[in-house]
């Protein structure tokens, strides 16, 4: 069983205390303003996006119709659950449960579950669902979803493959910062089950990751290869990122989220400590505007930004507010920065009312290195945009 190995995470600290010393100015009108622009982005769609669903990213700001095949139908999904928990309107829950048939049908005929991102496809649609609503049909779905994952961990490297199936040679024994994220399926799982088996093996990747995926300085891999059959490291590298020694930005975005996550499931103060460096590697990093770069390597310039990993962090950083203690001497700091972030968003990042733009997000990237939805809308860029905006106005319940 893995606990800890002797490594040392240095801690930057917060070099610019005084960016976020104080409150900005942006208040729950404003966020309640941002909500509705949400709610008219997911109205628009709403006719196309019933019985399909949005592809990952927009083309020439327009989302693709596609089945429920992606890794980011999820996103979909869990937004018309917030927009049905903000207002109470039954016209989100029915899309909502009409799609649960596509992710039973999914995962009972196995249709492109080789990944990791079983995690993000239900929690935030069936998980979410028997949250919010009990509905039984929901659970089960999501606890089938659970045992797909959790045939992606191999023991002795105490992981979960991320990708391909679990004898493809290129994919065999990869870990990715992403699945810290998709964790809380097989925490639940193992409360809702009362078998601990998927708890262990949730804990034992996120400790792998501090281990690995984790470097010395706080930055983080994209990925990282173990050996499946002795457990030994291989080496880390990037899919997404700059190169293999920078830092993604949405990859960090992950961890900051991630580890806390795992925190509230394990309480393992080492992984609300190693979200804490990664956190104050990310603000020190971060542009005048807040709003990271694509990869962390680039802090001015003419490269792309990418608000989708800046929204995914402000949803991080207000989880570190709700789960630090009242008297830690960073919490006001983490809660004026994902303010800043939330603000910068909605004021300069976010689409016009014009049906043209169908994403709520602008200027996202999805895969620089293959030039695919680069500044463009995101389907995760437009849930925790959502998701920051709603944890701002209401005390939320996490579906994750």
């Amino acid at each position: 069983m893995i606990k800890q190995i002797n490594k040392t995470v240095t801690d930057e600290g917060i070099q610019q205390k005084a960016r976020y010393a104080n409150r900005p100015a942006f208040s729950r009108e404003e966020a309640e303003n941002a909500i509705r622009h949400v709610l008219k982005k997911i109205d628009q769609k709403l006719p196309r996006f019933t019985e399909q669903f949005p592809a990952p990213c927009t083309t020439n700001l327009c989302y693709e119709a596609t089945e429920n095949l992606e890794w980011t139908p999820g996103f979909w999904t869990g937004m018309l659950w917030l927009a049905y928990e903000v207002t109470g309107d039954m016209k989100y829950r029915k899309v909502a449960e009409i799609q649960l048939a596509s992710y039973q049908e999914r995962i009972e005929q196995r249709i492109m579950t080789d990944t990791h991102d079983l995690g993000f496809l239900y929690t935030l649609s069936c998980m979410a669902a028997y949250k919010l609503t009990g509905n039984q049909e929901a659970r089960t779905i999501a606890l089938k979803a659970a045992d797909l994952l959790l045939e992606r961990f191999h023991e002795k490297a105490g992981i979960i493959q991320a990708w391909g199936d679990l004898t493809n040679p290129k994919q065999r024994g990869r870990m990715i910062i992403d699945c810290n994220m998709n964790l809380s399926l097989l925490y639940w799982t193992s409360f809702e089950s009362g078998d601990p088996k998927y708890k262990q093996a949730a804990y034992q990747h996120i400790l792998q990751a501090l281990n690995y995926i984790v470097r010395e300085d706080a930055s983080t891999f994209h990925t990282y290869y173990m050996n499946p059959e002795s457990g030994e490291p291989i080496k880390g590298d990037t899919h997404q990122g700059f190169s293999d020694e920078s830092c993604w930005s949405r990859g960090q975005a992950w961890g900051m989220y991630g580890f806390p996550l795992s925190y509230l499931y394990t309480k393992d103060e080492q992984l609300l400590s190693v979200s804490k460096k990664l956190t104050h590697y990310f603000l020190n990093r971060l542009p005048e505007d807040d709003v990271c770069y694509w990869d962390l390597i680039f802090t001015e310039g003419e490269e792309e930004r990418d608000s989708s990993a800046a929204a995914i962090a402000a949803c991080g950083l207000l989880e570190m507010v709700k789960q630090l203690p009242v008297l830690d001497e960073d919490r006001r700091y983490y809660e004026h920065a994902a303010i800043k972030i939330i603000s910068s968003l909605s004021k300069q990042y976010v689409s016009s009312e014009d049906d043209a733009e169908e994403g709520v997000l602008l200027h996202s990237v999805y895969n620089k290195n293959f030039s695919h939805g680069v500044d463009e809308s995101c389907m995760w860029g437009d849930y925790f945009y959502f998701e920051a905006l709603v944890r701002m106005t209401k005390n939320w319940t996490l579906y994750w």
